[in-house]
Parts: structure tokens; sequence; C-alpha cells
């Protein structure tokens, strides 16, 4: 089985990206990178290359523009946190699980992931939840 070696498959190269963009009067972060390949004489030590330049465009500045907004408060109850569940249908009604994790998501369904000490029929122990499907316990 022959061995390739990276230095002698290929002779010099340059990688840059294509700067695709519609306006130049934008003001956008203007990245390039260039990557030069220089081969060496016969030899198993190859030399790359990597330069990396940043451009940054002045961004105008409004005297009445307001302060960044904040995040907002988390939603439902923190990881690790003791949970009943409330749904009748579920096979841990009023059974007692710990949230696994929390999507932040206004837009999900069942933000909640509990995990379980017990399995259910098919061998699972997680299930998601609504927030209002749990309460939380001390």
């Amino acid at each position: 089985m022959a061995s390739c070696n990276m230095a002698s498959a290929a002779s010099g190269f340059v990688l840059s990206p294509n700067n695709v963009s519609g306006n130049t009067n934008t003001n956008l972060l203007v990245s390039r990178m260039n990557m030069v390949m220089y081969p060496t004489t016969r030899n198993t030590n190859s030399r790359l290359v990597v330069r990396a330049s940043e451009e940054a465009a002045a961004t105008p500045t409004v005297e009445g523009e307001a302060a960044p907004k904040t995040k907002p408060p988390p939603i439902g109850p923190k990881r690790g946190a003791k949970v009943k569940v409330l749904r009748k249908e579920s096979y841990w009604f009023n059974g007692i699980g710990s949230v696994v994790a929390v999507d932040q998501d206004p837009n999900t369904r069942y933000p909640v992931v509990v995990r379980f000490n017990k399995v259910n029929y098919a061998n699972v122990s997680t299930n998601n939840y609504a927030l209002d499907e749990i309460e939380e316990v001390k």
C-alpha cells in the first residue's frame, strides 16, 4: 500500500475566499484570510503559513440611540430543580423528576426536559413538558 505526502502532492498553492458584496459602501466587518503552501525540496517537513487580517469599518453612531437590550429573565425552573408532573396522560403523573434542560425559545411547545429515576414501558427515563404541566417542589 502506497503512502502519499501532502507536500509531494502539491507544488504550491494559495487559498483565498471570495468576498461577495453587492454594496461596497456598507459598514461591515471585512475579513480576509490567505493560506500559502511553500513546498520543500523532498523533505518530510512542510511549512504552512496562514495569515488572517480583519478590517473593521467605522460604524456610525446615532446620538439618540438607545442602550443595547438586556437579556430577558430565564423562563422555567433551573437546571437540576425537582419538579412534579401534572400531565394526566403521562406515565410519570404525580411523579418527581429533575430538570435536565429548559429551552429559552418562547415558541417551543414543550421546553422543559425532565429525567426520572424510573423508566417507562419503552425503557425511556426522560420526557419534555410544557411550563404549565410541571410544578417545582422544594
